[in-house]
Formats: structure tokens, C-alpha cells, sequence
């Protein structure tokens, strides 16, 4: 294995050897090395097969852009070899072969091509009828490019989150001026490079003649960004979205940031373009970008003779580095009659270098089994994808090109972004981006070094004056642009293996033919054909696609335009999405008393709250006791993370009355009422209570996950409505207990002396202002719990005093203070609901009998409509309240309902009651099988199937006599 000498391999380490395999043989790389550049290192060219046609494969790009690299590891398939790094006993394998990866017996279906055109299975595999049963197990046989280790254990992922005033999305030469502009301002910068080191194109690309002046700026760019302490830098960092308001989910490793920045500059530059010939796909045909990486990054040299195709300037610059590096360059062929930059041409023959201008490779010509590339038949361009009928036949082992580039345009079109084409400069240009985002370097259009620095500079100054901060920069005037892109670089072939997309293997023809099948909108194409659907996401076939569409329907390049793009940029491993996530949690002013009375916190939404008091091995004793308390004594649970709605004004009963299911319009000052929520679908999204304070004043309380949706809710709809309503959210401004068990009244008469507490002064459901301990409070009798219960609601600042006058006053009665386990039990004993948990996506009032908190004679609520067409059609499945006897394996939540070998439902909510005896629970079940007294199967853990059975609920004191005392 030799290597390039230095200053060629800024990514590797000469002094760390280490050895991997690919294919079960053992190759030797360098620290830095990708999987592609150390196996190209050792003369391995063929990395892949495609994906059709199973033609042989090697790298493209060279930058993790193109499908041409992809392998499988142990436990990965799919990776892109050119952007994976080795390690040392690395184990590789090839993928999507029959045989091996250098004997591919499925290679031979490139010799059928044109019995399978585009499309062609959607109009073979149906017909006759019933034949798609014949074909569909051959194709799932070959669909799927990897395997999945199904015994692969799963990693630790997390995310943090990043709040920055400038974030800047691409660290070459554009990113890198951008960032020293805006910290130089006093803005606090993230700059994100997906690559490992900083400079973009400064890493690998020629800026001039003698190919001095890249690194030497690159060297002092970085060193200025990194040594300055307002920018911080993301290196291997991918920004894989945009959405509103610049929150960018950025990928680095095993973490996801969630960056929210208040100015966006997308400085991520251009995709070199290949140019469409016949087998441009042979391994030893690369972006002349490609080689120049290869050289530049890792001291390859990537062949021993070669010919450069170009369509602009930068393949002169691409020749002379590789001439400079000992590659005979049999010839440079410049698509155009001549170079912009004559001097260009002077330098390239002075090295010997033939320049063929006006002229194409038509055809590149390969060793036996399409192993490698072996030399190109260049030919005269005589017309726009036309060539002449002979040509000169020269022999190489690589083939560099560069038709032009396109904008990474994808960011920026998911925000909003508009590409539109400029026929004179060929090439795409982007505009209509929203407030905030802006673009600079080749993504805007500037190609001279000099432009892209500037234009960094001043989408840095407009970003940070948005802020109030000045760049102290002037006036910056921009120097003239030559042509980057050319026009038209497809050169069809009647044989074809013109591939315009190398991911799918589709040809010239295949995108023609699609027109011609009357999918004129390259959307459709993109559907039909499956171009762009690839892991490159139309990075290198979207142009030439437009173009193909554009000449085949008649129509302009600009009006087709490229196809939609939507996040993410890059694929995006579920991982990183499930990975753990910085949870911010709120305590409640009582969070102190708890801690104190040992207290085992769990969550509940953003809330932290007591699960029962004790230690965590004894949380089925704790739980049973602090429940027998309530029902035998009193106990005081601290219920402050209740969501709290307050409504004032004319139309508050109004926006009730449309809200929520029940009428409330007529409902009498100082009572409350069940509210129960459904969306526009029917489906169940909320529950809690309605208490009206005065004609034009209601307090709603929502569930603790739910309310802040609920909130917003009532504002999206009353944006439509107009009512006279004023809604706030309240939640955080109170706190509340509840004072639950037959002795709760004589503890509450001793701090309260202001409000009526018997029975007939203060009935179920009532509602009532006064003070307690002295603190104004809102009680109302609720019984959630089952039991005589008040819940006593006051200004958070007074939420610890109101909890410690409770206890005390209830010290002779024997008070103790419950968790929300406990409350758990005690509503399930009840047969209440928890929204979310006994209810789903999908549960409508039908299924969980609530038809009785419906307003039948109300003329609209947000749901009804739906509500009323499915009572019409028969239940599927109904919540159904289940025992089963004391000893009897306990079914968890989410285990199945079984009816036979199907699967009617799942449970829901079950626990033991030392109360009542036995195990009681909610479950989901099929409509049959919800009868009280009928048997339903529950799998339980370990496969094991127990037969429940179905009760009438509630199951403790059905005639609520507990809680009307």
C-alpha cells in the first residue's frame, strides 16, 4: 500500500496502521482513512453492485453523496463506505450480490434491460389475475440491499439542545468568512460541517495555477474560527432539516442537537455534477471533486492514467493536480469551444496535457466484466446531445468529470426556498426564503474564491445588523463570474447505460419513456420512474433529470423545475430520534414537603410528582396502605400539576358550550361539571372540570399532559370564532391539594370558618370561594378518589403554607399525604378514566361509555358531527372493567385482549385492591366480549393466557354514597 507524500492526506495518520477486512480478506489502512479510500489505497476499486442491473460499482463522490459505496457491517447494512472511517479489526462485507461481490451471477440482468423498462412492474406483475402471489416471493427474495442483525443491541443516543443568535450551516470558505464576521460582531455563532475537518472546498480543491492558495487560507480561516471564542464548532455534524423559525435538528455521532437559532446562513455549497454517458458508472469514473479528495484527503493516488471531462474551468485546475502528483493525464476534453480563463489551457499543455475542446467522452470502454474503466471514445460535439459518428479511442484507468453544479438546495426548499433556472449561466438559483435565513458562497450562485468570502462576509453583516450589531465591514463589490455549468453534458447512446440516475439504474430512455407514458410533471416522473428515490436523494439526478423532462414535454427547464424536497437531508437512524432527551421537569411549591416525607418522584408530563411514600421496594405495601387511609381516614394528595383554564367574558359559557360535549351555558353560578373533549374526528382528547365562578367567569380544569394542547385548542378555535373571550392559562399560578376520605370534613372545618362546609352548605359537585389557613382559595367537592373529597386550589406562592396548615389540622385524625400511584388505584376502584391511558388515537365517547356526557340537544360542539356517524355503525370494541382473583398473574398495561388467534384489544390500567380483594382492571375488548360475566383472554407475561372476568363498573360503591357524604 503507498501513499502520496505529504502535504497530500490531511485526514490520515502515516504513524497508526490499522487493519481491517473487506470480503473476508485483510487489508492494511491509516488512522483517517474511510472504508473507500483505504480499500482504494490497496487497489480494491469495486465496492458495490447497483441496484438493478447488479452492475459493478466504486466510488463517485468520494463524500458520502452517492449510493455507489454502500456496505454492510455487522451490525449496519447500507453504509456508505466513503463516509464511514475504519477502525482497527473492522469486519466488511460487499451487499446486493448472488455469488460474491466480484462474480455477481445476477450481473447478467443487464443484458435484459429492455424487457424491463421503466415501470414495468407496475403493469407486469398483476396480470393474469392472481399471478402477483407467483411473483411476489422472487421479488422479496431480491428486494433489500443489506441484512439486519436481528440479535444487534441497542446504543446509547441522546440529544441536547443549543440557543445561538447566528447558526451557519457549512464550514468552507463562504461558512468559515460568515462565522469570523458575526463573532467578530459580538454574535454568538455555531458553525455545523459535516465533513472532519474545516474548509469545504478548500480542503481538495485547485483555486489557482500554482495551487498555493487554498491551503494556505484554509490554514489561516481555521485557525481565526477556532481559536475564537463566540463561534463554536460542529465538526461531522449534519443539519438535517430546516422548520420554522430556524430550529434545525443537527446530527453529530450518537447525539442529536436541537438547535434554535435566531438568524440561519445555509453557506453549504454545490454538488459537482457528472456528465451522462454510456457507462459512466464503471468503477475508475469519478468526479473529478472525487479525485481531487482522494489525493488531497487521504494521499491516494487514484490512477495511473487519466482523462479529464469538464465542462468548465475547474477540470484544468483538477488536471493539474494530478499531473502534479504523477498521474499521466492522457487528455483534458472541455465540453465547451474554449476555456473562460485561457491561461487555464496554457498551463494544462504546458504539462503535456492534450486539451480536445468542443468534444465529449461518448462511451468509456471497460475491462471484462464491467471491473473497471479501461479507456473513453471521445467524440466532437456536433449538436446539443449529439456527437460525431467517429471518434479517437484513448486508453486510461480513470476518468475524471465535471459537467458543473447544483445548489445543495434541499434545506432551503423545505423552508420555503423557490429554485428557478438561468438559461445564460445554466444553472439553478434560489430565492423566496423566508425572514431570517439566508445563503452565501456556490448555494447562492458565487464561484470565485474572492465572491464566495465576500458573500460570506455579508450574509454575516445583514444577519448580525438584524440583531443590532453592526460588522464593521463597508461596501463589498463582487468580481465577474464565468460559467460553471454547462448546458447540456447528455450525450444518449443507442445501446444505452447512459445512466442519468445511479442509485435506481435508470438511463436516458427511462426518463424519456416516462413522458412518453404521459407523466409529463416530473413529480410524476420522479413517482413512476423512481429517480431521485434513491440514498442520494437526487443530488446528481435531479438536473439532468429536469433537463431530460424539460426537452421531452417541450417545456422550459425552469417551468419542470427538480422535484420536492423534505427533510431529512440524509438518512436518519431511528435512533436518533427514540435517543434520550433532555427533559426539563417542573416541581410544585409543595415539592420540599415531599421530599421530606420520603417521597418516590416520578413523572407525570413535565411535572415531577410523588408516585407514594416510601422506599421503592415497598411500593405495593406503601400503595395499599396510603390507599386503605384514604378510605378509612382522610389523606391529602398534592394536585397542583392540574392544568388550569381560566375563561372570562360574555361568550365564555359560549366557547364552553362549543369546546366541550356536555351544555354549559345554563349551568348554575358556584357548581361544577364533568367536561369531556373530543376533536373535530371524535376521538376523546381530554377530560377534567368546569366550575362557574360567576355569569362570565369559569375555572376548567384539564389533564396534567393535555392542558397546555387544550389551551391551544380553545385559541385556534376562538381565532375562528371571534368571541368575546379572554383565555388564560393558569395552570403555573396555582397550586391545589385534595383533601380525600369520610374524615376530610373535620379537617378542613378547622382552617376553614369562611364557607359552609356540611353536607347541605356545600353538596357534591358544589363549588365555593373563601380562605383556608387564612389563603383565598377555590374549593370545589370533587370524588375522584371515590371518597368525600375537596379539591382546594390557591395561589402558588401559598401552596407549602396551604399543605403544611392541612397536615397539621389533620395531625389528630391521622392524616398522611398519598401519591399519585395511589390516586391511581383508588379512581381505578372507581371506574374512572385517564385520558391518554384508558383512552387512545383512536377512542371515540361510544366505546367508553360516556354517551351520557354528550349534549344531544346542543345544535354543534367540536366533534359532534363525527360522533353522531359513528354511533350509527356498530362497536368494534369497547372498555370493559375486568377482575380476576387474588393470587392470579396481574396483566400489565399493553398486554393483549385475545378473541382465538386474534387480537381484540389490550389492557389498559390494572392493579391489585386490597380493598375490594382481587385484581381489577380496564381493558379493551371486541364488543362480543364486554357483557359483565362473559370471559375475556389476557396473554400475560412469559406467554401465559389468564381468563378474566368482564364486571359492571365501578367496581366500589356503585351508588357513590362514599362520596355524597
Amino acid at each position: 500500500m503507498s501513499r502520496l507524500p505529504a502535504p497530500m492526506g490531511l485526514l490520515i495518520d502515516r504513524d497508526q496502521p490499522l487493519r481491517f477486512s473487506f470480503d473476508g480478506r485483510d487489508y492494511q489502512g491509516l488512522a483517517g482513512d474511510s472504508i473507500a479510500s483505504a480499500l482504494l489505497a490497496n487497489g480494491r476499486w469495486l465496492l458495490s453492485r447497483s441496484f438493478k442491473y447488479h452492475r459493478p460499482r466504486g466510488p463517485l463522490t468520494l463524500a458520502g453523496q452517492d449510493a455507489n459505496t454502500l456496505v454492510q457491517l455487522p451490525d449496519e447494512p447500507n453504509v456508505l463506505a466513503d463516509a464511514h472511517a475504519i477502525s482497527a479489526g473492522l469486519s466488511v462485507t460487499g451487499q446486493n450480490f448472488n455469488g460474491s461481490l466480484d462474480s455477481d451471477r445476477d450481473a447478467c440482468l443487464g443484458a435484459f434491460s429492455k424487457f424491463m423498462p421503466v415501470g414495468f412492474y407496475y403493469r407486469s406483475f398483476y396480470k393474469p389475475r392472481g399471478m402477483w402471489k407467483v411473483w411476489e416471493p422472487l421479488i422479496r427474495k431480491k428486494a433489500g440491499l443489506g441484512v439486519l442483525n436481528l440479535d444487534f443491541k441497542p446504543q446509547y443516543y441522546d440529544k441536547a439542545y443549543l440557543f445561538v443568535d447566528v447558526a451557519i450551516v457549512g464550514a468552507g470558505p463562504a461558512g468559515l468568512s460568515a462565522a469570523l464576521t458575526a463573532a467578530n460582531a459580538g454574535a454568538k455563532v455555531l458553525l455545523i460541517e459535516q465533513q472532519p475537518v474545516l474548509g469545504g472546498s478548500l480542503t481538495y480543491a485547485r483555486f489557482d495555477v500554482e495551487g498555493r492558495r487554498a491551503e494556505h487560507l484554509r490554514r489561516e480561516l481555521v485557525a481565526a474560527v477556532e481559536g475564537h471564542a463566540n463561534i463554536q464548532v460542529l465538526k461531522e455534524a449534519t443539519c438535517n432539516a430546516w422548520f420554522t423559525e430556524h430550529y434545525l435538528p443537527v446530527i453529530q455521532g450518537k447525539r442529536m442537537y436541537k438547535v434554535r437559532a435566531r438568524r440561519c446562513i445555509v453557506s453549504a455549497g454545490s454538488f459537482d455534477q457528472p456528465v451522462v454517458f454510456r457507462n459512466n458508472d464503471l468503477p475508475g469514473v469519478m468526479l473529478a471533486s472525487a479525485a481531487q479528495r482522494l489525493m488531497k484527503l487521504y494521499a491516494v493516488k487514484p490512477g495511473r492514467r487519466a482523462v479529464v471531462l469538464t465542462g468548465n474551468d475547474d477540470g484544468y485546475l483538477a488536471a493539474l493536480d494530478l499531473a502534479e502528483q504523477g498521474v499521466q493525464v492522457a487528455a483534458l476534453v472541455d465540453m465547451r469551444p474554449q476555456p473562460a480563463d485561457g491561461a487555464l489551457q496554457i498551463a494544462v499543455e504546458r504539462q503535456g496535457i492534450p486539451c480536445h475542446l468542443g468534444s465529449t467522452v461518448y462511451e468509456a470502454l471497460h475491462e471484462k466484466g464491467l471491473r473497471h474503466v479501461s479507456g473513453v471514445d471521445i467524440r466532437r460535439i456536433t449538436a446539443q446531445g449529439q456527437v460525431a459518428s467517429q471518434g479517437q479511442l484513448l486508453a486510461c484507468d480513470l476518468l475524471c468529470m465535471s459537467a458543473g453544479y447544483m445548489p445543495v438546495y434541499q434545506l432551503l426548499c423545505q423552508a420555503g426556498g423557490k429554485l428557478t433556472y438561468d438559461d445564460p449561466r445554466a444553472e439553478f438559483a434560489i430565492s423566496g426564503l423566508p425572514d431570517g435565513l439566508d445563503i452565501a458562497g456556490s448555494v447562492n450562485g458565487r464561484h470565485h474564491l474572492d465572491n464566495v468570502l465576500q458573500d460570506g462576509a455579508r450574509a454575516a453583516a445583514e444577519a448580525v445588523a438584524a440583531l443590532g450589531l453592526d460588522a464593521g465591514i463597508g461596501a463589498l463589490s463582487f468580481r465577474g463570474e464565468a460559467r460553471v455549468n454547462f448546458d447540456w453534458p447528455i450525450f444518449p447512446h443507442p445501446k444505452g447505460k447512459d445512466f442519468v440516475d445511479f442509485d435506481e439504474d435508470l438511463q436516458v430512455r427511462d426518463i424519456v419513456n416516462a413522458t412518453r407514458h404521459g407523466y409529463r410533471d416530473v413529480q410524476l416522473v420522479k413517482r413512476f420512474s423512481t429517480v431521485g428515490m434513491g440514498p442520494s436523494q437526487g443530488r446528481h439526478s435531479a438536473l439532468p433529470t429536469a433537463r431530460l423532462v424539460a426537452q421531452a414535454t417541450g417545456r422550459s427547464i425552469g417551468e419542470t423545475g427538480v422535484t420536492t424536497a423534505r427533510p431529512p437531508f440524509e438518512a436518519e437512524k431511528l435512533a436518533h430520534v427514540a435517543g434520550r432527551a433532555f427533559d426539563p421537569y417542573r416541581q410544585t411549591p409543595m415539592h420540599s414537603r415531599h421530599l421530606a416525607a420520603g417521597a418516590k418522584l416520578m413523572p407525570a408530563g413535565i411535572w415531577q410528582r410523588p408516585a407514594y411514600y416510601g422506599k421503592p421496594e415497598d411500593r405495593e405495601r406503601c400503595m395499599q396502605e396510603e390507599a386503605r387511609h384514604v378510605r378509612e381516614k382522610v389523606g391529602l394528595i398534592d394536585v397542583s400539576t392540574l392544568g388550569g383554564l381560566d375563561l372570562r367574558g360574555p361568550d365564555a359559557a359560549e366557547l364552553l358550550e362549543r369546546m366541550y360535549t356536555l351544555p354549559f351555558r345554563k349551568q348554575p353560578v358556584a357548581r361544577t361539571r364533568y367536561a369531556l373533549m373530543t376533536n373535530e374526528h371524535g376521538v376523546v382528547i381530554d377530560d377534567g372540570v368546569c366550575g362557574r365562578l360567576a355569569e362570565n367567569h369559569f375555572y376548567v380544569t384539564a389533564t396534567t399532559s393535555g392542558v397546555d394542547r387544550i389551551y391551544q385548542q380553545m385559541l385556534k378555535w376562538n381565532a375562528q370564532w371571534r368571541l368575546q373571550v379572554d383565555i388564560t392559562n393558569v395552570t403555573a399560578a396555582l397550586a391545589a391539594v385534595n383533601l380525600a376520605g369520610p374524615l376530610s370534613r373535620r379537617v378542613l372545618e378547622k382552617v376553614c370558618r369562611d364557607v359552609d362546609l356540611s353536607a347541605g352548605g356545600f353538596p357534591y359537585l358544589a363549588l365555593r370561594t373563601g380562605t383556608v389557613a387564612g389563603i383565598p382559595a377555590r374549593l370545589m367537592r370533587v370524588g375522584f378518589v371515590g371518597e368525600l373529597g375537596y379539591e382546594i386550589h390557591v395561589p402558588a406562592r401559598h401552596g407549602g403554607a396551604l399543605w403544611d396548615a392541612l397536615m397539621d389540622a389533620g395531625a389528630e385524625f391521622g392524616i398522611r399525604p398519598f401519591g399519585v400511584e395511589t390516586q391511581r388505584l383508588l379512581r381505578l376502584e372507581k371506574g374512572h378514566l385517564i385520558i391518554s391511558q384508558d383512552t387512545d388515537g383512536m377512542t371515540h365517547p361510544g366505546e367508553i361509555d360516556m354517551d351520557w356526557a354528550i349534549g344531544r340537544k346542543k345544535p354543534f360542539f367540536v366533534g359532534k358531527r363525527s360522533i353522531e356517524i359513528l354511533e350509527r355503525q356498530p362497536l368494534k370494541r369497547k372498555l370493559v372493567g375486568f377482575t380476576l382473583p387474588k393470587g392470579s398473574p396481574q396483566p400489565l398495561e399493553g398486554h393483549l385482549v385475545l378473541k382465538g388467534p386474534d387480537i381484540s384489544g389490550n389492557v389498559t390500567s390494572c392493579e391489585y385492591s386490597a380493598t375490594l380483594g382481587r385484581i381489577i382492571g380496564l381493558a379493551y375488548a371486541g364488543a362480543d366480549q364486554a357483557e359483565p360475566g362473559s370471559l375475556i383472554p389476557i396473554r400475560v407475561e412469559g406467554g401465559a393466557v389468564v381468563q378474566a372476568t368482564v364486571v359492571q363498573l365501578p367496581f366500589y360503591d356503585p351508588d357513590n354514597l362514599r362520596q355524597e357524604l
